[in-house]
């Protein structure tokens, strides 16, 4: 085996998470161990083990790490979708890619499962912002922000338990395995809870 290289903590920890998010989007949360990521990133286990303590604490700041990557993301989404002044199917469209892609519904709901809370700083404020500069004047901030919960609800868990609740309610083949129904159907329910129209 070759000589390792001694990295400054900051950048050590940068590439383990990056290699750990890298795990994640292709094999989920089972596919982030300590001795994958250090494989990753040219480390030992220990290595990575004295910068995260152990697999529990790398899968917290993987999550913080993500909701960061995340927040980045739904802003950017929010912010070109402005710009087109695009409609709300073209938003969770955008929404449930961004999700589905890093894997990070369902990092959130092993981590949540696991007994991991969230402290709630507000990451989804920008689509709570721009849709309810949408909803006629006077509007209540608090149902946007309940509508807001919902769909991020709904795309985060997407990709985890879309097929399985869609064959429950009796969808089969095609339409069961397809997110895209499901989708324009969440757009089409925020419009109506937030009385947008459409142009």
């Amino acid at each position: 085996m070759g000589s390792r290289t001694r990295r400054p903590p900051d950048e050590a920890r940068r590439m383990i998470l990056d290699a750990a998010a890298e795990l994640l989007a292709k094999g989920g949360v089972a596919a982030v161990q300590v001795r994958q990521v250090a494989a990753a990133v040219g480390m030992t286990d220990a290595g990575v083990t004295h910068h995260f303590g152990n697999r529990e604490q790398l899968l917290a700041e993987l999550l913080r790490h993500g909701g960061r990557r995340l927040r980045t993301a739904l802003e950017d989404v929010v912010g070109a979708w402005l710009d087109r002044d695009a409609d709300l199917l073209e938003l969770v469209e955008s929404l449930e890619g961004t999700y589905r892609r890093g894997g990070y519904g369902e990092l959130a709901v092993a981590m949540h499962a696991a007994g991991w809370r969230d402290p709630g700083k507000g990451m989804l404020n920008p689509v709570v912002d721009a849709l309810h500069g949408l909803r006629p004047h006077g509007s209540s901030i608090d149902d946007t922000r309940l509508a807001v919960a919902a769909l991020h609800q709904a795309m985060a868990t997407e990709s985890l338990y879309g097929t399985a609740f869609r064959r429950s309610a009796g969808m089969t083949g095609a339409a069961a395995d397809d997110s895209s129904a499901q989708v324009s159907w969440w757009a089409r329910q925020l419009q109506l809870a937030l009385g947008i129209t459409t142009p």
